[in-house]
């Protein structure tokens, strides 16, 4: 009977006690980290001016346009917010975003012409980390949430505008997907666009906040809704921005935007939100 030397021994020993580790170190990995549990709070304060209150207590304000004829709130009302969106360079867009930046310290995104005016406004150039926040960037700044920016078809031009800063480049729309996973797509003030068919791909949002002026197309309305339900069985919710709570006869109205989208069969319905309620989400 032929005998191993003591060397190869050791060595299958040692190469068999190596594959245990394997095998244990395999069964016992810590699992994927999961989606944080909780809800989303949403506020609409009028006009294009949303609060999204995170599950773990972040606040996050779009177009924060207090002086809205419909407004609830001031500027000084708001004691807390962690990110401030703004669309374009539109004054009611911008809104009271540099007051309300200055009073909370909230961080601020905008496209990159309007980053910049914004901090010659009076922001401090800590709270605007991304100087050129345009299409298809992204920021994670807010531990868990992630926001993403989008083009939005339309201006942004500055009132007033600046030697340093004529223009405020690209208009923008935001998809902000939260710690539990949920996501809401802001507009801004976007017409229809094909990339909003891709953009439902790409982060399937459960709430899209569309753009519903005084003279907007209620077949256009319906269009990007027809449009954010491409390839995305998670939207549920469809609310309008820059709409009055009562709109002045002659104005599109969301009876109005409904009957175009039962028109295209959707399958859609439109929800005006409570005036300064909060609604949570999922």
């Amino acid at each position: 009977m032929s005998r191993r030397p003591l060397g190869q021994a050791l060595l299958l020993l040692f190469g068999l006690t190596a594959l245990a580790v394997l095998f244990v170190s395999a069964g016992s990995a810590a699992p994927a980290a999961q989606p944080a549990s909780g809800t989303v709070s949403v506020e609409w304060f009028g006009w294009s001016h949303y609060r999204f209150t995170s599950p773990t207590g972040k606040v996050i304000l779009t177009n924060p346009f207090t002086s809205n004829p419909d407004s609830p709130i001031k500027p000084e009302d708001i004691e807390k917010a962690d990110l401030i969106v703004v669309a374009d360079g539109h004054g009611d867009e911008v809104g009271s975003a540099v007051q309300i930046a200055q009073s909370t310290g909230a961080t601020v995104l905008a496209p990159g012409g309007v980053n910049a005016w914004l901090v010659e406004q009076g922001i401090p150039m800590a709270q605007v980390p991304k100087r050129f926040f345009q299409p298809g960037d992204r920021y994670l700044g807010l531990q868990g949430i992630t926001v993403r920016s989008v083009e939005s078809v339309h201006g942004s031009e500055l009132a007033p505008p600046t030697a340093a800063v004529p223009y405020g480049g690209v208009a923008a729309g935001y998809f902000i997907t939260f710690e539990n996973g949920w996501t809401a797509y802001f507009s801004g003030s976007s017409a229809a666009t094909a990339e909003q068919g891709m953009w439902a791909t790409m982060y399937k949002p459960n709430l899209a906040i569309v753009h519903m002026g005084a003279d907007t197309d209620p077949i256009d309305f319906a269009e990007q809704v027809k449009m954010l339900k491409t390839d995305n069985p998670n939207l549920s919710t469809v609310f309008p921005h820059h709409n009055r709570v009562s709109p002045p006869q002659g104005q599109t109205t969301v009876s109005d935007v409904q009957a175009a989208i039962d028109a295209m069969g959707v399958g859609m319905k439109v929800t005006q939100p409570p005036l300064g309620q909060a609604v949570t989400f999922p």
